[in-house]
């Protein structure tokens, strides 16, 4: 890239130009996933016109960066989406730090932490120590500065226009006539938005020149020649090994006696809850949060014993690593009892997304704690990091494979129509208001079931009305640059069964609006959260 600096700068000049024209005043949709794939693919062609091949193992990310960005424009779930965002940027960072290397799969906690610093050190410092160094080679091979280099001529513009501007405004308000005449300038040139016209010019540079940083980093510093910790940890051993195997048989004894002594409320389900006199929010929520807290923090807290305790001999490793296998065997008996308070919990109440997440979690902590295991009998601490980001990673994709907002209708009016065999709780509609695009197909396809019942129709019907009014208020002109398949989706759900709304009637003349159903009752078409 020395040897023709230009075409380094007009790429991620034209990538800044590009995130302006596809997302300034745009809603999120497919413009994230395009803005960065070209990011990629221009990445890509700078390095390998350099010379510069990536390490195969890196290629090993494009796939999970494709999955990804394909997602922040598929689901509009929350969480969803914001992890899909998080992801893809998480992929194309690790592209970024071992591009050449590919050692990412061996990182460590403090390998993500020292590797995160040099990348923002070089996103500031890289494009002018890369210049200088351009500089720097062109003189010790003796080749003279053009005399036509524009670039002098455009930092002297970029300089000069907030310069001139300053002074300009001050001159307008010193002398009205000079004023108007500057006033019939700016129209002529129809620049009555200067302002934005600069702060968009403004990040256009600032996110062109943070991208030349990054491709300059994964030019020169993804070898990873060295990772943290690999030769010698980076916190020696200093816990001694009695102290240590105090602490954790202490807690292994602890969590033995709780296994032990509340094995009937792990597993009693709702007979214990009657025999107690707890309600199911207080057995379930209350247990589910505080079993969950305990294996993170006991998890945690192994990890830590483990880096910073000496085991100078063959039987202290063993019993160390007995111990902790012990205690992680425990830890995954708590959390299958927080699976099960979590069941009754969605058996009473229903699910929600809180729910919903914590039961996709705790499969994947579950999982986890599985591999911790095999890893502490193997001696394969240092593998736990990316054990722990693979966890990440196929907790982030399930939950767009089980497209969460979906689930919890379909789950939900399921739940309903058992329920009306046994005269229990009514469906509670009106928490589906809340949900996103994702749920509006499941609903449409749930009301047009022949077998469900009126009852449960009635409801599913008033809030695909309610869905449907609060779109005809919003202003829906979006671009290209916003198209969702979400959204699309719903669209056409709701145009399709739009004649067989027309019974459901809306009042609005107080907020909230009311639905009318066909057989009278109202439905309020406000929507609340609850977990």
């Amino acid at each position: 890239m020395k040897t023709n600096p230009n075409k380094l700068w007009i790429l991620v000049f034209a990538l800044g130009w590009l995130f302006d024209f596809l997302f300034w005043k745009q809603s999120p949709g497919v413009n994230f996933a395009i803005f960065a794939m070209a990011c990629l693919i221009a990445a890509f062609y700078l390095l390998l016109s350099a010379g510069l091949r990536p390490h195969r193992a890196s290629l090993s990310l494009l796939p999970l960066f494709g999955i990804f960005a394909a997602v922040t424009f598929i689901r509009a779930e929350p969480m969803t989406a914001f992890l899909a965002y998080t992801f893809t940027l998480l992929a194309m960072t690790l592209l970024a730090f071992t591009y050449l290397g590919g050692r990412w799969y061996s990182y460590t906690l403090a390998d993500y932490v020292t590797k995160s610093l040099q990348l923002v050190g070089s996103m500031l410092t890289r494009p002018i120590t890369f210049m200088n160094d351009v500089r720097k080679g062109q003189t010790e091979a003796g080749i003279q500065p053009s005399r036509r280099n524009i670039w002098p001529v455009v930092r002297g513009i970029v300089i000069a226009l907030p310069v001139i501007a300053i002074f300009a405004s001050l001159l307008a308000s010193a002398d009205v006539i000079f004023g108007q005449r500057l006033e019939d300038l700016i129209k002529w040139f129809n620049l009555e938005n200067l302002p934005e016209l600069i702060f968009r010019f403004v990040y256009i540079v600032v996110i062109g020149y943070a991208l030349a940083g990054v491709v300059l980093h994964a030019s020169t510093e993804s070898k990873d020649e060295k990772l943290a910790t690999e030769d010698k940890p980076s916190i020696p051993p200093f816990l001694g090994y009695i102290e240590s195997t105090i602490v954790l048989g202490s807690v292994v004894a602890l969590f033995a006696s709780f296994v032990v002594i509340q094995f009937q409320y792990f597993f009693g389900g709702q007979t214990n809850i009657h025999i107690d006199g707890y309600t199911y929010a207080e057995y379930a929520r209350r247990g589910f949060g505080e079993l969950v807290a305990v294996a993170f923090f006991a998890l945690l807290m192994l990890l830590t014993l483990t880096a910073i305790t000496k085991r100078e001999t063959e039987t202290q490793r063993k019993i160390f690593s007995g111990l902790g296998v012990t205690l992680v065997t425990l830890l995954l008996i708590m959390l299958v009892s927080a699976y099960q308070r979590l069941t009754l919990y969605e058996a009473a109440y229903g699910f929600s997304r809180l729910r919903t997440y914590s039961h996709v979690f705790l499969i994947w902590i579950g999982l986890l704690l599985i591999v911790t295991i095999a890893l502490e009998i193997l001696r394969k601490e240092r593998v736990f990091m990316f054990a722990a980001l693979v966890a990440s990673f196929g907790f982030a994709i399930s939950l767009p494979i089980l497209n969460v907002d979906a689930f919890i209708v379909n789950q939900n009016i399921q739940r309903e129509i058992n329920a009306q065999a046994i005269d229990s709780v009514d469906l509670d509609a009106q928490y589906f208001l809340d949900l996103s695009d994702d749920a509006v197909s499941a609903l449409v396809s749930a009301y047009q079931t022949p077998s469900l019942p009126d009852s449960v129709r009635e409801k599913v019907g008033a809030s695909l009305a309610c869905f449907n009014y609060e779109r005809g208020l919003t202003d829906r002109k979006l671009t290209w640059q916003s198209f969702h398949f979400a959204r699309i989706n719903a669209d056409k759900a709701l145009v399709y069964i739009r004649n067989d709304l027309k019974g459901f009637k809306i009042n609005d003349t107080n907020y909230p609006a009311m639905v009318t159903t066909p057989s009278g009752d109202e439905f309020s078409c406000s929507s609340y959260y609850y977990d």
